[in-house]
């Protein structure tokens, strides 16, 4: 078997790993200035953050209802690529539907073009995301090797395309759309002709047994998830809004012109993604190290240090060097999160458990948040909103140390082996 940098090369890794890369470039090469392209007024809509807010409320909302369908019904495939299918499917589209549908009907019809965008972004995109994740790490857990050593490519894929969406958006902003339909197209073209690969470990007794829709409700009547909700509300859903809906413009601001502010981004968000990238493959041994339950608190005080940071300087070297926590931030937060589900509760629900109790909750609260957090801004400036924004972080970084179990407490799924006795009672 050929081996790369010590991983094991077999067809579910690299299969897993293409689908990964593509679907994250298809996503990336529009998503990173997504922002920038509602608010510009030279290149995008110009529209203000109250309307942005209304924008990814909405898109939030629509993703809530997709990520509870494509959870409860990936959990009933197994590893079965349908569901990816048709989100690559509305992947392979995106740059005709934002050219000639979704910016038409944002200008003439906002209510409209709001309400038939969110149901198509999500759909694709903003719900599909964690549904190519689920897959990805119930195939990792069948076939032996690391799920954040194949994640590592979506963010690599990611990374390229940020970096070549900061020219091509200063060139033409459609042109940003056709490549999300180029790569798109790609995966889709994957997802059909490569078959599936053989899995070398046979399902647990816990995974063979298809949930029920009883099952699935019941998810919602777990008290512990409901702790864990709230600790993701307070934290990852605020700072979702701080990084897709606030960044990226407060950054192109410090620079003397919009488009070298742009470009700047494209390049910082690159060098980030990439970054990010190299600690997919390395978190998981540091999750060995120090556990799983350390992992999220050391991710959360690393998410409250980037608002903090954005709310205390305002020199662009200095952002963006507080830009790159991102890096960091991002596996040991995600990673940890869903490996916290698979040790604590059932792994036949781990997709409808992630979705529900991670990306769910985060849409449920950017539906809240989105335009709260708008007006806020548009009312008292960023760096005043990011301060709000960061005293929260650090409330529920806190109330997180009381609430998360530890790792050898209530183990309900697959046991967790760490390096280290210590890490194992953390």
């Amino acid at each position: 078997m050929r081996h790369f940098l010590g991983i094991s090369l077999t067809r579910a890794y690299l299969q897993s790993s293409f689908s990964l890369l593509l679907f994250f470039a298809s996503w990336g090469i529009w998503w990173s200035f997504y922002q920038i392209w509602l608010t510009s007024e030279e290149n995008g809509l110009g529209l203000d953050g109250t309307s942005v807010g209304i924008v990814y409320a909405a898109n939030s909302l629509a993703t809530l209802f997709f990520m509870i369908g494509y959870g409860t019904l990936q959990d009933r495939l197994g590893t079965r690529r349908h569901l990816a299918i048709l989100a690559a499917t509305a992947a392979s589209l995106v740059g005709p539907f934002m050219i000639w549908i979704y910016r038409p009907l944002l200008e003439n019809s906002f209510v409209l073009g709001v309400t038939v965008g969110a149901v198509f972004l999500s759909a694709g995109f903003l719900a599909a995301f964690a549904l190519f994740e689920a897959i990805a790490e119930r195939i990792s857990r069948r076939s032996g090797f690391e799920y954040g050593q194949a994640r590592m490519w979506g963010s690599a894929g990611y990374a390229v395309v940020a970096l070549l969406a900061g020219f091509l958006f200063t060139l033409d902003a459609r042109l940003i759309f056709w490549m999300g339909s180029l790569f798109g197209v790609a995966l889709l073209l994957m997802l059909l002709v490569w078959k599936a690969p053989v899995e070398a470990r046979a399902p647990t007794e816990q995974e063979q047994q298809v949930p029920s829709l009883g099952d699935m409700i019941d998810v919602f009547k777990i008290g512990a998830l409901w702790k864990l909700i709230v600790f993701v509300f307070f934290s990852w859903t605020f700072y979702t809004v701080y990084d897709q809906q606030m960044f990226p413009e407060f950054y192109t601001r410090l620079f003397d012109s919009a488009a070298r502010g742009q470009q700047f981004y494209g390049m910082l968000n690159a060098a980030q993604v990439f970054l990010e990238a190299a600690m997919m493959g390395l978190v998981p041994l540091l999750m060995h190290r120090i556990g799983i339950r350390n992992t999220i608190l050391l991710g959360s005080m690393v998410m409250f240090l980037r608002i903090l940071g954005s709310a205390v300087f305002d020199d662009p070297l200095l952002i963006s060097m507080v830009k790159m926590f991102h890096a960091i931030e991002v596996p040991l937060f995600v990673l940890a999160i869903f490996r916290y589900f698979t040790l604590h509760f059932n792994p036949a629900l781990s997709a409808t458990l992630y979705l529900v109790g991670f990306q769910i909750s985060a849409q449920g609260g950017n539906i809240i948040l989105s335009p709260l957090l708008g007006m806020l801004r548009d009312n008292v400036g960023y760096q005043t909103t990011f301060s709000i924004i960061s005293a929260i972080v650090l409330i529920a970084g806190v109330y997180a140390f009381f609430v998360l179990k530890r790792d050898h407490e209530d183990v309900y799924g697959e046991p967790f082996t760490s390096d280290t006795p210590k890490a194992q009672a953390a």
